[in-house]
């Protein structure tokens, strides 16, 4: 389950970088996850700071800056 959430973070990620996510009902099924999940997943991004902001004449989510998504271990 886990493994599934991070593989779903880092595939919003990189179709927001790409700005090709298309709205929220296609990128939830593209996800295979419900709107509302969906809506969760960018709530969670925004939590940790992703600048993530939805683009209506493109259809498409988008980062206010440059950057990216991501969560890992790191040793000191």
């Amino acid at each position: 389950m886990a493994k599934k959430f991070f593989e779903r973070l880092k595939r919003i990620d990189s179709l927001i970088q790409k700005k090709a996510t298309g709205n929220p009902v296609d990128l939830a099924r593209r996800l295979e996850i419900s709107e509302s999940t969906l809506y969760e997943f960018l709530a969670l991004m925004r939590s940790f700071g992703a600048p993530i902001k939805y683009d209506k004449e493109k259809n498409t989510y988008y980062y206010t800056e440059i950057g990216n998504f991501n969560i890992f271990f790191e040793k000191k």
